[in-house]
């Protein structure tokens, strides 16, 4: 109910997200009436309009304490022409009828669009510069991640969506969070998959629970041998399986008030890393050493994978690329050069992008859909998507024809907008 209010047909708002309604508002928006209203009410709908896509989770009070009259701009300046003349020749034929050929009429100056600044404090927070740098699909979203602790500011976990960047300050997002933020959903069978893949987890967690011995008394020891013997056990089996139970086995530990009670809070510090560690290491989908696939034997390198599938194929390898053989000459079962190219590049985009029915977004990751109208990024950002991590490089600035401020509203919005809060301040 609160998505359907939020991305209404009948009575559209614009808002900052990739959903698709919104999408379709996008397309149908349409300028403020302005004939039958008076000064008062156009103001009133311009700000309601503009503060529905600028910073809707905050609030109207500490918005206006946000406010600045003063918006930040900048002229470009040509350095080689300062440097030729000093502005004599501004004056020169003044008076005499004297008219510059018309290849060397000045061009028109692009007006600048001030009032497209109105919101620029809005961008400085935390949880609008995630949405900006493509990190999350939504400021809700990116709001969301902030809270869980998935953003860190400067090397530091930051959970305060309304954190203020300066210039030069870098924030970065878990990858598995942007991957889900900006990946396509899974369909009925990827979900159907991914509750076997649970209930399974489960039911061996529930069979390595029952060993666990049930008495008060033995529960420390059986944390101590936990911890120290299962790190060697994971990076030997490189079992995804033994990885999930061993999670579910440190949770129950936590969470079962018979031997919770009984655990000192230094080992349950101890039980929280184990749990993050245990996480970090079932994040890692690209590290094939620790989820071997079932088809072939995965090794360290795409020459090794090629021979082996040529093998298992009954293939001849191809012949050397500086050796000159008439195609029709090779025989069916030869691997031609193109081939070998393409099952190159195919098993190369299968270690990158591998199919896991455990995430929670569909694999191989492919963009959700509706995505490439939202696909930019401004200029006051510098971003890096294979590490999902972002600079805020400076504030945004008005130029000439340029508003740095994404926005979906006209200049006459945002200066209707301007014009109410400048009387409220």
């Amino acid at each position: 109910m609160r998505l359907k209010k939020a991305y209404a047909l009948k009575r559209p708002k614009l808002r900052q997200s990739w959903n698709k309604y919104n999408l379709y508002n996008l397309s149908r928006a349409e300028p403020p009436n302005t004939f039958t209203r008076t000064f008062f009410q156009q103001k009133w709908s311009a700000k309601s309009t503009a503060r529905a896509y600028h910073g809707e989770t905050v609030k109207e009070k500490h918005w206006q304490r946000m406010f600045r009259r003063r918006l930040r701009s900048v002229v470009p300046m040509d350095h080689n022409q300062l440097a030729r003349s000093d502005g004599f020749e501004q004056a020169e034929g003044r008076g005499s009828g004297l008219e510059p050929h018309p290849d060397n009429k000045p061009r028109p100056f692009p007006k600048t669009p001030y009032m497209n600044m109105t919101f620029a404090p809005l961008e400085r927070r935390l949880d609008t510069a995630i949405f900006r740098a493509m990190f999350a699909s939504s400021t809700r979203q990116a709001r969301q991640f902030v809270v869980h602790g998935d953003v860190k500011v400067n090397g530091k976990e930051m959970i305060y969506p309304g954190y203020l960047l300066n210039p030069g300050d870098m924030f970065q997002v878990e990858p598995d969070r942007v991957m889900f933020a900006t990946g396509a959903l899974k369909d009925a069978r990827e979900r159907r998959a991914g509750r076997k893949a649970r209930q399974k987890s489960q039911a061996s967690a529930a069979k390595s629970q029952d060993v666990l011995p049930s008495d008060s008394e033995s529960a420390p020891t059986t944390e101590d041998t936990l911890l120290t013997s299962t790190a060697d056990e994971a990076s030997s089996d490189s079992n995804k399986e033994t990885l999930q139970s061993l999670l579910s086995q440190a949770k129950n530990l936590l969470t079962t008030p018979s031997s919770a009670s009984n655990l000192s809070g230094k080992r349950k510090q101890d039980l929280r890393a184990f749990q993050r560690l245990l996480k970090r290491t079932l994040s890692r989908g690209r590290n094939q050493s620790i989820f071997p696939q079932k088809d072939t034997t995965l090794t360290d390198s795409l020459d090794a994978q090629l021979q082996e599938l040529t093998q298992k194929l009954n293939l001849n390898p191809a012949p050397p690329a500086d050796e000159k053989i008439d195609p029709r000459d090779l025989g069916p079962e030869t691997l031609t050069p193109e081939n070998s190219s393409l099952l190159r590049k195919a098993l190369t985009e299968a270690r990158e992008n591998p199919i896991d029915v455990t995430k929670p977004y569909a694999t191989p990751w492919r963009p959700r859909p509706y995505m490439s109208a939202f696909a930019f990024i401004p200029r006051y950002l510098e971003v890096h998507h294979r590490i999902c991590s972002a600079v805020y490089l400076r504030h945004p600035v008005a130029r000439p024809g340029l508003g740095e401020v994404p926005t979906p509203f006209g200049n006459d919005v945002n200066a209707l907008s301007f014009n109410w809060y400048l009387r409220r301040r």
